[in-house]
């Protein structure tokens, strides 16, 4: 009765892309990030205008699209010309 619809999760988790490239979290609003590297079963991803790192479930992310990585790396450019980012 309660096993009946239960199946092994067969899909295997995606290929991690390489480092640097600008993945969004679905699962935190959108938010843009740079691959950083896979912890465990999560990814790790970077703020593009620099902070704290934070780990995602790969399932959750899609690669940016390109007017996504231009909002991000403007806003890079930004935080770097007010001295926030080195």
């Amino acid at each position: 009765m309660y096993g009946e619809n239960m199946r092994p999760n067969t899909q295997e988790p995606p290929e991690p892309p390489t480092p640097g490239t600008l993945l969004v979290d679905t699962s935190r609003g959108d938010r843009v990030g740079e691959f950083r590297g896979v912890a465990g079963p999560y990814w790790s991803l970077r703020p593009v205008g620099g902070g704290a790192e934070w780990e995602a479930e790969p399932r959750r992310l899609r690669p940016a699209l390109v007017s996504e990585q231009l909002r991000a790396r403007t806003a890079r450019l930004n935080a770097r010309s007010r001295g926030e980012v080195l």
